[in-house]
């Protein structure tokens, strides 16, 4: 008798780790050929393009999108993070970063501007929002960095 199994992708557990390390060996090629304003404008436009739908709710939400966001990113790639949320500002803190980690760990490079995945990513998604992104601070070895979100002043 056969037996037919139906399964989705949503059916497996999320991993990508991997992607990571594509993305990495990308930077390091962009910095290379075209130098590091390449980088921050190719991450720059898929940030945009990619993160539409969070800068939406972020207009509709205000910072609780933003965590719930990074909650739902650092569980599934899983992260060790801790956040403070006040009215006017959510801080991030990640005791290292999944990603880097894994490239690490499994030999992969990881490009001299990686950092630029948290600190060019979170200040476009910021961009049109009252909200902005800082990169306070970043262990190039292990990805530990604290991100501020705080609201823009008038």
């Amino acid at each position: 008798m056969k037996q037919i199994m139906l399964r989705t992708a949503a059916d497996n557990p999320y991993l990508h780790k991997d992607f990571h390390a594509a993305l990495s060996t990308a930077l390091i090629y962009l910095e290379e050929r075209y130098g590091a304003d390449a980088v921050r404008a190719y991450l720059r436009q898929f940030a945009t393009a990619f993160y539409g739908p969070l800068k939406q709710d972020i207009l509709q939400r205000g910072l609780p999108a933003l965590q719930e966001h990074f909650a739902r990113i650092y569980q599934i790639e899983g992260g060790d993070v801790t956040f403070e949320l006040t009215d006017d500002a959510l801080t991030i803190h990640v005791a290292a970063c999944p990603a880097v980690m894994h490239m690490r760990q499994h030999d992969r490079p990881v490009a001299p501007l990686f950092y630029e995945t948290t600190r060019t990513v979170n200040e476009a998604i910021c961009e049109g929002t009252p909200f902005r992104a800082e990169l306070l601070a970043y262990d190039d070895r292990t990805g530990r960095s604290t991100v501020r979100f705080s609201r823009r002043s008038p």
